[in-house]
């Protein structure tokens, strides 16, 4: 296996591993009193702060951002507050859903995209993303039913996760159509396309909308208002969860391909559900174990194909939960 491949392969499990960070950063910003709207409001301060600075650090990638063209900045402003949509269900579910079993649920997203692009993307021929689709519900049906009558959580806790990956699944959708309208390449950009310098613009809109959501509601948003112990995780959800996983995904896309990045980000929730044991003891139970499974298994079918099928249908992955 050569260097490139190696590095690209390395690049996408660090970006699995930092957004599947994203629950067990949390986890003690919630125990310190601050709320999902909160924590995003900072998360998206944070990590729309080193993107921005990521690309204007570059003269290739400003040169980039010069070439979007106002249909481009509306498309991508919108992306950012359907993203709104995503992240929020998701962080919301996780004050009382375990992370755990939110990390197994939450990547149930790959087979929805796969049903997706048989009308809206590049599809997978025949019945495989039904079957995708299948395999991975049974996996979320046993995973849900595996929880202990003592531990199961709120109704509204359980439907915003399931929530999530569907409006998820939509965006990666559009977001896959607009990064193949334009792509404009070459040496003078470091191999960069229009949709790497596209993800800062459209986190303007994710975080303006936060914020506005924040203030809007009377949230502590204030950093004198937040607890010392919550700042932390608050950073680490926005530099490690956001940033370093977009630009890790990003580079190491560009070494092995959107297909192969694909597959290997299926280490994500393996990562999450064995550090949530670990550090939070959010054991999955036997039969939730078995759900994982079929999840995964999901993932890979909704992902691979036999020879002379075509690719897969994700064709991007700007950003995780």
């Amino acid at each position: 296996m050569d260097r490139r491949r190696l590095e690209g392969i390395a690049l996408v499990a660090i970006s699995a591993c930092s957004f599947g960070s994203g629950g067990l950063f949390a986890a003690p910003v919630y125990a310190a009193g601050v709320d999902w709207m909160t924590l995003l409001a900072w998360r998206f301060v944070f990590g729309a702060a080193l993107l921005w600075a990521w690309v204007l650090v570059s003269g290739g990638r400003r040169r980039l951002l010069r070439t979007l063209t106002r249909r481009e900045v509306l498309v991508t402003l919108a992306l950012g507050l359907l993203y709104v949509g995503n992240s929020g269900t998701y962080f919301w579910a996780l004050e009382t859903v375990p992370v755990s079993l939110a990390a197994l649920i939450i990547y149930i997203y790959p087979a929805v995209v796969a049903v997706l692009s048989i009308r809206w993307a590049r599809r997978l021929p025949g019945r495989r993303p039904w079957v995708a689709l299948a395999v991975a519900l049974a996996g979320v049906v046993l995973a849900i039913g595996g929880i202990p009558s003592t531990e199961i959580p709120p109704l509204t806790g359980l439907v915003l996760i399931v929530v999530s990956p569907l409006i998820y699944s939509v965006w990666i959708v559009m977001a896959a159509r607009f990064s193949g309208e334009h792509r404009r390449t070459g040496p003078a950009t470091g191999g960069d396309d229009a949709s790497v310098v596209a993800m800062p613009v459209m986190l303007l809109a994710t975080l303006a909308a936060y914020w506005v959501m924040a203030l809007g509601t009377g949230r502590p948003v204030l950093p004198a208002q937040i607890p010392a112990e919550a700042w932390p995780g608050m950073l680490g959800v926005g530099v490690v969860s956001t940033a370093v996983a977009v630009q890790t995904f990003y580079a190491g896309a560009r070494r092995i391909g959107a297909a192969q990045a694909s597959l290997v980000s299926t280490i994500e929730p393996v990562w999450t559900i064995t550090l949530a044991a670990l550090l939070l003891g959010q054991a999955l139970t036997a039969t939730q174990l078995v759900g994982a499974v079929l999840v995964i298994a999901g993932v890979v079918i909704a992902q691979t194909a036999p020879p002379g099928e075509g690719p897969e249908p994700l064709e991007v992955r700007l950003a995780d939960e």
